[in-house]
C-alpha cells in the first residue's frame, strides 16, 4: 500500500498488507487518517487482457463502496510495475537479499501505482 499527503505531492510506501487483513485493515487505516480516495492497482496481461485477480478486486472495491459510501474509488493499470521497481532496487544499489524481499518488491510497486495514477487526475 502506498499514500500521498493531502496535497498529492509526495507518495509513500506504507505497509503490505496479506489479502486476506487487507479489508480490516482498510477499516482501522479509514477511521484513524483522513482518507478520500481508494485506488486499485488493475493487473492486466501483456495483451491487455485482465487477468484471474481482478474479480477479487471488483469485490473488494464493492464492499469498501458498501462500508464507505462518500470515498471515492478508482482504478490504475499496474502492469510491469513489479518489474519496474526491480529495477529501482537494482539502480539504488540494494544487495540481493533484500532485492528478493517480496514485501519490498510490492511497496514499491504500490508507490509506483499511486505516482501514475496522480499524473493522470
Amino acid at each position: 500500500m502506498a499514500v500521498t499527503d493531502p496535497l498529492q505531492i509526495i507518495v509513500t510506501a506504507l505497509t503490505t498488507v496479506a489479502t486476506a487483513s487487507l479489508f480490516s485493515f482498510l477499516e482501522k487505516y479509514i477511521s484513524e487518517e483522513k482518507v478520500e480516495k481508494i485506488v486499485f492497482g488493475h493487473p492486466v496481461h501483456k495483451d491487455g487482457v485482465d487477468t484471474y485477480l481482478v474479480k477479487d478486486i471488483l469485490h473488494l472495491e464493492k464492499l469498501c463502496k458498501k462500508k464507505w459510501p462518500h470515498l471515492e474509488t478508482d482504478f490504475q493499470n499496474e502492469s510491469f510495475t513489479s518489474t519496474q521497481a526491480k529495477q529501482i532496487m537494482l539502480e539504488s544499489g540494494m544487495n540481493r537479499k533484500k532485492r528478493q524481499d517480496k514485501s519490498m518488491v510490492d511497496k514499491i510497486s504500490a508507490v509506483i501505482i499511486l505516482q501514475r495514477y496522480l499524473k493522470h487526475i
